[in-house]
């Protein structure tokens, strides 16, 4: 059995204020037709297999890189708290042994959305590896600085 490692040395965070109400950046985080105009990093298309946005539902996805290389993905809703958190696991696919836990709150700040995900590891191992070879942080990032253009504009045309 592995020696127990804090969820600190686990987790990726990262977070962004939103220009726009909380409202309407948990809509667009959380209805299909949204998500696949912003969901990823710079460059990346998703296109989606399932959605079933209750507790207990799935989203199947691909990501599709900007190489052409398909990343499959699996996320199962645990928790859901309109329009404050959502609680999910996430995975390759259903059985996946490397799959986590994500956390994604809204708060509402500054007349905006400050938008966190939090995902917690099953190692440090793991964590580290995902943070330096497929640069979880950084599209972590990039991701959110896509759902903040996609609610601006969506804002204005409302």
């Amino acid at each position: 059995m592995p020696e127990y490692e804090p969820e600190s040395e686990r987790e990726v965070v990262v977070s962004r204020l939103i220009e726009g109400p909380r409202a309407l950046v948990f809509e667009v985080f959380t209805e299909a037709q949204h998500v696949k105009q912003w969901w990823g990093p710079d460059g990346f298309t998703t296109t989606t297999h399932a959605f079933d946005f209750r507790v207990g539902g799935v989203w199947d996805y691909t990501m599709h890189g900007p190489d052409g290389t398909d990343f499959p993905n699996w996320i199962e809703w645990r928790e859901i708290v309109p329009p404050a958190r959502i609680v999910a696991l996430h995975g390759a696919h259903a059985d996946d042994p490397e799959a986590f836990v994500s956390t994604f709150t809204f708060v509402e700040r500054d007349g905006g959305t400050e938008v966190t995900l939090r995902s917690v590891l099953p190692t440090k191992a793991f964590r580290d590896k995902v943070v330096k070879e497929y640069g979880a942080i950084e599209g972590g990032e990039q991701t959110l600085g896509r759902l903040a253009e996609y609610v601006e504009c969506a804002a204005r045309s409302r």
